[in-house]
């Protein structure tokens, strides 16, 4: 790890500290290294729109709409391929909240995002994208056998 010092303003300064103070952050080092991180991964996804990604979207629906349900779960059929989990609740008679964990391309999870959020009585929707590593490890020890399988890490 590599120390480095930075000279800010003192308006800035104490935005950050207020924003620190709010989201909880013990010490200035970590705040700013979720900001950089949070930065460098939005950066990374625009350049290389193919990156391997998770994600998380979730959205309010009204369930009631004519075969809004159905077109949710047909989208989502559809992508099954992206699609790791779907998590259902019930917040009225009338609305569903819906998060769906998604793995893929960041290209791809998108694109399925779009086509969900775009449905008529679909609102609230926000997508979290997160680029990852992916790679294929083998962890087999002394006299178990385990198959190879996949790992995916943060990028930063």
């Amino acid at each position: 790890m590599q120390r480095i010092t930075m000279s800010l303003d003192d308006r800035l300064v104490a935005e950050l500290d207020g924003w620190m103070l709010g989201r909880g952050y013990s010490n200035r080092s970590e705040a700013m290294r979720d900001l950089i991180r949070h930065r460098v991964e939005a950066d990374r996804l625009a350049r290389d729109p193919d990156t391997t990604c998770v994600a998380t979207l979730s959205y309010v629906y009204t369930h009631g709409v004519r075969d809004l349900p159905d077109r949710l779960t047909r989208a989502q059929h559809d992508r099954h391929d992206l699609v790791v989990a779907t998590l259902h609740v019930h917040l009225s008679h009338d609305m569903c909240l819906e998060s769906t964990i998604l793995r893929g391309t960041a290209t791809a999870v998108r694109s399925l995002s779009d086509r969900i959020l775009a449905q008529p009585a679909v609102r609230h929707g926000y997508l979290h994208v997160v680029p990852v590593e992916a790679a294929v490890e083998d962890h087999a020890h002394g006299s178990q056998s385990a198959s190879p399988h996949l790992h995916l890490r943060p990028k930063t």
